[in-house]
């Protein structure tokens, strides 16, 4: 089973939502991942038939079906925000699918609602109603029906998004097991860099309504192409730093390093590049030798649980935010200095946003 979107352009109220979407999705599972108004739900809407596209074509295992009707495909939805049938039991919600499939015989449908219930967590619920269940459990409700028939196309968009923590973990690894192998095309919508990271299943990484990058997410991620795909995978946020190539050493901030080799590197002539370091790359001890030293003034300290997310100010002007293990205590206005190590450093072309230098292009001794 394959999912082809193909030159898909979707405007709506004067804007572009979507800008020539060129997507071959082939069976299991795929993520697609992108910050709020990328396009996420717009596309996945498409997919499904709700939104006819302004041109292009969606096909489903090589049929072209851009005018079919939602209803006569092989298609599931589910929403960020769960919809079920208010007056019917978690069991008669998660049933209501297969009761239109002539294929199932009743003990055949007793038999699937009860084994997609245990996974979603449900057993115990099936008699309650909608208004009976709390939040997390009407979403899990909502996603137990959509997966209770097999179909050609399921759409999940942000589909744990308002489950607590441990639910979501939990159920991400359910959901992983019962994509594997799935014979059908299953797209999975998320803001959540770590959420993809996770399902380690192939990633479109969409962005202003255009595909960025297709790809291992793990490798997008310790090699990102772009500035936006690296900043679309970064959580939290990447510090960007502006910086310049220059007889090859990349300075920045009053300092500098060796500028590494790769064999795009083209000519030692000056250059403006931006450089993109992760949160967790920066401490405020000496790790070793040859890391940058940043002055910096502290200006918050945030603490969440088993972590401080320190802000820094750099040069009165330049933010930079280190991820800090552990509960610390830190006075704003206080003196401190950062340190990178800058083989953990991400170097973009400063026109293009292509990535000339990745923490895996660093080889030998730096300085």
């Amino acid at each position: 089973m394959t999912l082809l979107l193909d030159g898909v352009r979707v405007r709506q109220r004067g804007e572009t939502w979507l800008d020539d979407i060129h997507l071959d999705l082939p069976n299991g599972l795929t993520t697609l991942v992108g910050p709020m108004n990328s396009g996420k739900t717009t596309l996945m809407r498409v997919a499904a038939g709700l939104l006819p596209p302004d041109s292009g074509r969606v096909l489903v295992n090589g049929n072209d079906v851009t005018s079919i009707s939602v209803r006569k495909r092989s298609v599931a939805f589910v929403y960020q925000q769960f919809i079920n049938y208010p007056s019917l039991t978690v069991y008669q919600n998660i049933a209501s699918p297969l009761r239109l499939d002539r294929s199932y015989r009743k003990d055949g449908i007793d038999r699937r609602v009860r084994e997609v219930a245990a996974v979603m967590g449900l057993g115990d619920l099936l008699d309650r109603r909608p208004a009976e269940l709390s939040g997390g459990q009407q979403q899990r409700t909502a996603i137990a029906r959509a997966l209770a028939r097999p179909v050609d196309v399921l759409l999940l968009d942000e589909p744990l998004a308002n489950l607590d923590f441990k639910l979501r973990e939990q159920l991400r690894e359910d959901l992983k097991r019962m994509f594997t192998g799935s014979p059908g095309v299953v797209l999975y919508s998320t803001a959540d860099p770590n959420e993809a990271l996770t399902f380690a299943a192939p990633a479109v990484v969409l962005g202003e309504g255009r595909v960025r990058h297709v790809g291992d997410p793990a490798t997008m991620y310790a090699e990102p192409p772009t500035l936006a795909v690296a900043a679309t995978l970064s959580d939290p946020p990447l510090n960007l730093l502006p910086g310049m190539v220059r007889d090859g050493r990349i300075e920045v901030l009053g300092t500098s390093f060796a500028a590494p080799r790769t064999p795009d590197s083209g000519p030692a002539t000056e250059r403006g590049v931006v450089l993109g370091i992760r949160p967790h790359q920066v401490t405020i001890t000496r790790t070793g030798p040859g890391a940058l030293e940043l002055p910096a003034e502290i200006r918050l300290a945030e603490v969440t649980g088993g972590a401080t997310f320190l802000h820094l100010l750099l040069e009165g002007r330049r933010h930079l935010v280190a991820h800090l293990p552990g509960t610390r205590r830190f006075t704003p206005g206080e003196a401190a200095t950062a340190y990178v190590d800058p083989r953990h450093i991400l170097v973009f072309d400063e026109a293009g946003g292509r990535l000339p230098a990745a923490p895996a292009a660093w080889a030998g001794p730096h300085g």
